[in-house]
């Protein structure tokens, strides 16, 4: 799908808009990754166990799921400003409360609302940034979204960690709400920048989806696999993030805090990788070719580790190549998701693949908990290693159906 420039639109508007949805994105991920190192000091003030304070994250994922798809509908329709800062204050309130009602069954119905008020972020995000900015740049544009995504979670455990060393948790998580109300004042105070996109900007087909919308566009071969490919980089990204402390640990005896040291590698090099990622994705066609050998790289990566058993300062390295060849896939993704998009349809587009990172987030947990309750730990590694060539398999499908697509317009 080719758009032209937004009418109106000069570099300085755009480098604002992007950075208020950038803005956005940033608190809904920081929203997001406060509760978890919290757990240990819930644990004891609610009286539950940590099954009990798991299931506040399934709930959060079920509820995002659920209402994700319903949402990109509506931004299509109605358009995605409104939505996105309701969406921002809503979370934010729920996100205050939690320090102001001391009960459990009052934490389960918060969580769920900020579940649901997260669903909004992705398809109206992606919907304003189609909308906002010249087509010659989108790329960049992208990645500057998923960086800012990957700040609210790398700064969001200090941050209530700190908090709470200072004031206690009730008032870090209320100190915390407020923070993501002075961001949605910012976004209503500056709402007359954000391009809603509601109706299309061009009248020219996307590629394949010349008679699709609706439904019918969100069950087409294209668009279930870019689905597919967010449900298995989320899982292959669960086998670093989640798991690799735990396997390093099982495998060879590692103190957690050196194999923390090792994950840090892969998280804060993945970040580089997505900026680089945005620059390279508005230089090439072949977004497909690009992502499918970074899933190459990423497995051959962990694959070597599970294979050699390489000295702890080696997989450090291993790992840092690995994270930065996932942040360099997001940008080329998201070209794609939008590339199969028609005009007008772009909120419910990246609503539904969006869903897949909860589809993803439900079951990566599930199934590495039990491969470590249950078989050699090492089987993390070669299990992440697979679903990250089987998601290299959507990624090419997506690919060869897009050129089949233009070889037929």
């Amino acid at each position: 799908m080719q758009i032209a420039a937004p009418l109106g639109s000069t570099p300085g508007h755009e480098s604002k808009v992007v950075g208020l949805i950038c803005a956005a994105h940033f608190i809904s991920h920081f929203h997001l990754l406060l509760l978890p190192p919290l757990f240990p000091l819930l644990r004891d003030f609610y009286g539950v166990g940590f099954t009990e304070l798991g299931l506040t994250i399934a709930v959060l994922n079920i509820t995002t799921g659920l209402t994700q798809v319903p949402f990109g509908f509506l931004v299509d329709r109605y358009g995605a400003r409104k939505i996105l800062i309701g969406a921002t204050f809503v979370e934010s309130v729920a996100v205050g409360l939690v320090g102001v009602f001391p009960s459990y069954s009052a934490l389960i119905v918060l969580i769920a609302v900020v579940g649901v008020a997260n669903a909004v972020y992705h398809p109206a995000d992606y919907a304003m940034l189609n909308a906002s900015v010249d087509r010659s740049h989108i790329g960049r544009a992208f990645s500057f979204h998923t960086f800012s995504g990957n700040i609210g979670d790398a700064i969001a455990p200090a941050t209530i960690l700190l908090l709470t060393s200072l004031f206690g948790w009730r008032a870090a998580m209320m100190a915390c709400g407020v923070f993501g109300v002075f961001v949605g004042v910012l976004l209503w105070l500056n709402s007359g920048m954000l391009r809603d996109a509601s109706r299309p900007r061009s009248s020219a087909p996307a590629l394949g989806a010349r008679h699709r919308t609706g439904v019918a566009l969100l069950l087409s071969l294209p668009v279930l696999m870019g689905m597919l490919f967010y449900v298995g980089i989320t899982m292959t990204g669960s086998g670093f993030r989640v798991f690799s402390v735990s396997t390093l640990h099982e495998l060879y005896q590692t103190p957690l805090g050196a194999a923390t040291v090792v994950l840090s590698a892969f998280l804060f090099s993945a970040p580089l990788g997505v900026l680089s990622g945005g620059f390279a994705a508005d230089r090439i066609s072949r977004h497909d070719i690009v992502a499918a050998f970074c899933f190459v790289c990423v497995a051959a990566c962990i694959s070597a580790v599970a294979a050699f058993d390489p000295p702890l300062f080696v997989i450090g390295l291993i790992f840092a190549v690995a994270g930065f060849c996932t942040g360099f896939i997001a940008p080329q993704r998201d070209m794609m998701i939008r590339s199969i998009t028609p005009p007008g349809q772009m909120g419910k587009v990246f609503a539904f693949v969006s869903t897949g990172f909860n589809v993803g987030g439900v079951i990566a947990p599930l199934l590495y908990g039990w491969m470590l309750d249950h078989s050699n730990p090492r089987n993390i590694f070669w299990a992440t290693a697979v679903l990250a060539l089987l998601t290299m398999v959507t990624v090419l499908i997506t690919g060869v159906e897009r050129r089949r697509a233009t070889a037929g317009n």
